[in-house]
């Protein structure tokens, strides 16, 4: 929908009332590699998408904030004075948080809004349409008020919405890619220190393909909290052994082969081994994209896939499916699951010549042996958070 059109649907809800609507948009974002070692203090490598979810806010007159999407019928208002006071279970959760953050942060909306969210990321995918809404809230009124919007900043508190107000124990990997995405890159993101460098991401006859195996998935309600306990778990037996060691992913395969032997726990040693290998993996990756390696880049993307069924075991059959029958195309260098698993999204990395193929086999093969429909979008890398003008 284009933004004319937007604000069009944003007056028929909420009528004019001579102040300017304003608009926003944060995109998804796609992790090419480096999967669940965001809380772990690993590298990730992930990249905005192209699409993601619009905000049109208008400034009112009164105390009043009104919440509402064109993607569900739930909408939602509320009075200033009773910001945070309970959680709705909703979508409008993730916006009310981080405007529970936005006032702690020294930046507090201090007026009444009308907000219209129009969602393009398919939800619980595994794309972040979550940290796309919350980034856009944040930077939107953080604007609105005058303040400064720091997209470091506005990723951080965003991450703490969804964390202390959401209830969801992510990392920062999402809301920092839709904050500070940019196109035609990758972000190379050091979790624990938020050091990062854009990584120019130039595929050449390659395309992304994003496959959505339409098996949905909740974070709050999947085994994400579970797997970052037994890293925990790891991290304080290692500690014992190595002092200076703070996040597993610090450590180098080499350590912690030697190490290893001191997680007696096969589970528990199964996580923290995905943990080293997947960070050394990225690290591997941004090498290969340096030497322009693309045969290489998906190899890893291939060994990401399998670390995380077997070791992590944050995928699912749809998943395993749906990467199987990617690798089965001859133009496919690489194909992984994407996002925290256990539904969601593929990335793979497919020559131009076989999309049309790849997007017709894998869909017809998924659907025969999982009874589920798949969705694939073809897509490039985009930019952070940022401001629409309206289109002329």
């Amino acid at each position: 929908m284009d933004l004319n059109s937007l604000k069009q649907r944003f007056i028929e809800k909420y009528g004019d009332n001579g102040n300017e609507i304003r608009a926003f948009l944060a995109p998804g974002r796609v992790n090419l590699i480096g999967e669940h070692i965001d809380y772990n203090g690993g590298y990730v490598l992930p990249a905005a998408l192209e699409f993601g979810t619009t905000l049109l806010v208008r400034r009112r007159e009164d105390e009043t904030i009104r919440l509402a999407t064109t993607n569900f019928p739930y909408e939602y208002e509320f009075s200033l004075k009773e910001l945070g006071n309970k959680k709705t279970g909703e979508w409008v959760d993730y916006a009310i948080g981080v405007m529970v953050e936005n006032k702690k942060s020294g930046c507090p909306v201090t007026k009444g809004y009308d907000l219209l969210y129009h969602g393009e990321i398919p939800n619980g995918a595994g794309l972040s349409s979550s940290a796309s809404i919350e980034v856009v809230t944040g930077f939107a009124l953080q604007t609105m008020e005058g303040c400064t919007a720091d997209t470091v900043q506005i990723a951080l508190l965003s991450q703490k919405a969804e964390n202390e107000y959401v209830g969801v124990n992510c990392g920062i990997m999402d809301q920092f890619a839709v904050a500070n995405g940019k196109q035609d890159h990758a972000i190379l993101l050091m979790c624990d220190t938020l050091e990062y460098k854009h990584v120019p991401f130039s595929t050449g006859a390659y395309k992304i393909v994003i496959g959505n195996t339409n098996k949905r998935r909740g974070l709050v309600d999947s085994a994400y909290n579970e797997r970052r306990q037994q890293c925990e778990t790891a991290l304080d037996i290692l500690k014992k052994e190595m002092g200076t060691l703070q996040f597993l992913a610090q450590l180098k395969p080499e350590q912690f082969s030697t190490l290893q032997a001191h997680l007696t726990d096969e589970t528990v040693r199964r996580r923290a081994k995905h943990v080293v290998e997947e960070n050394q993996r990225v690290l591997d990756s941004v090498e290969a994209l340096k030497n322009n390696d693309l045969m290489r880049f998906g190899k890893l993307m291939n060994e990401s896939h399998a670390s995380l069924r077997d070791l992590y075991e944050v995928s699912c059959e749809e998943l395993d499916v749906m990467v199987e029958e990617a690798q089965r195309i001859p133009g496919t260098l690489g194909a992984r699951m994407t996002g925290a698993g256990f539904g969601g999204c593929t990335v793979s990395l497919v020559h131009e010549e076989d999309v049309d193929l790849f997007v017709q086999q894998v869909g017809q093969a998924y659907e025969k042996r999982t009874g589920l429909r798949a969705e694939f979008y073809v897509c490039g890398t985009g930019d952070g958070v940022k401001e629409l003008k309206e289109d002329k």
